[in-house]
């Protein structure tokens, strides 16, 4: 799902203020270009979040209904929220595991990779 929502960027102390309201978020970059990719990171992890909690996305606001200082940014950022979530899904996570000592020895004599034994054996598992 792609969609638009309207950014307000202004000045902060020491660096830029990106305020979404739509989604009621505020994020922050050092320039302005930092700022709008703050501000889709930010929109996107908050869509998904929606998600997951079986929550209705806002349907962005159009620019002339935002409320903004005349000295503020007023843009658009767009947002992939289905590719942020595979991104999501794909990253790789840290698990501690525990084995007998005589076995790690003879794997690590063997140069097998833990983890890509664990991911083989975890996708036989659950037959993926």
């Amino acid at each position: 799902m792609k969609m638009a929502y309207p950014v307000v960027i202004a000045k902060g102390k020491s660096f830029l203020i990106a305020s979404v309201p739509d989604c009621e978020i505020d994020t922050q970059g050092e320039s302005i270009v930092d700022a709008i990719n703050m501000a889709r990171d930010a929109i996107s992890i908050w869509c998904v979040g929606q998600q997951d909690a079986g929550r209705q996305l806002p349907i962005p606001s159009e620019l002339s209904k935002i409320e903004h200082s005349p000295e503020a940014i007023l843009t658009l950022v767009d947002v992939d929220i289905d590719a942020y979530r595979r991104k999501l899904d794909n990253r790789t996570v840290r698990k501690n595991l525990t084995v007998p000592s005589w076995l790690c020895e003879k794997a690590e004599q063997e140069g097998i990779n833990f983890s890509g034994v664990l991911q083989e054996a975890l996708k036989q598992k659950l037959g993926y």
